[in-house]
């Protein structure tokens, strides 16, 4: 179980280390937000992903707080806590938003097609799609080798870094990145046949 440190998804050192790396990046230092990205981007994907749920949706949820994290560095006040904790409270409320936005657009969507008297979406069908969608992921997960699919479901589905991916498995970090690159690779071309 990973308590409160799922949130964060990162140690006592790599709090530090995203401390430094913010102030660097306010300071716009190109090298310390490709680490600061390499860093952060598991735990900010893992947390939006458990509020989002879509795993596309989360993806762009997730570039546009690491984005954001780019222009609004000089923002971050040490003085208020971690760096960590504020680009996930970035993450958290950038995910809410979304699905705040997403759920008043189908009620305006449902009350367009009431006025127009069109029946509005079938809920479910929708329903059905989307445990559909979930069975062809597990299928395809289930087709990578048990290290491909330790590493992707670690870094995407419970919110580790990929250097944290490699120290719960025992593996370089090379082994790891690599491993989830071609796991990556085979889930994409997996799911393009479900289209």
């Amino acid at each position: 179980m990973r308590g409160a440190r799922g949130r964060a998804g990162c140690g006592e050192g790599a709090r530090a280390q995203a401390d430094e790396l913010l102030v660097l990046v306010a300071d716009g230092d190109h090298r310390a937000f490709e680490d600061l990205y390499t860093l952060v981007s598991g735990p900010v994907y893992g947390l939006v992903r458990r509020v989002v749920r879509d795993p596309a949706q989360s993806e762009e949820v997730a570039q546009e707080v690491l984005l954001e994290l780019w222009r609004c560095a000089a923002r971050f006040d040490p003085g208020r806590g971690s760096a960590l904790s504020w680009i996930l409270t970035l993450a958290h409320r950038r995910a809410v938003d979304r699905v705040r936005s997403a759920r008043a657009a189908g009620e305006r969507e449902q009350r367009e097609a009431l006025r127009g008297g069109e029946p509005a979406f079938d809920q479910v069908a929708e329903e059905v799609e989307a445990g559909l969608e979930r069975e062809w992921v597990r299928r395809c997960l289930q087709r990578l080798t048990d290290l491909q699919r330790q590493s992707v479901t670690l870094a995407y589905y419970d919110g580790y870094t990929y250097r944290e991916v490699a120290e719960r498995l025992s593996l370089p970090l090379g082994t790891v990145k690599t491993r989830m690159r071609d796991g990556l690779t085979r889930l994409r071309q997996c799911l393009g046949g479900a289209a």
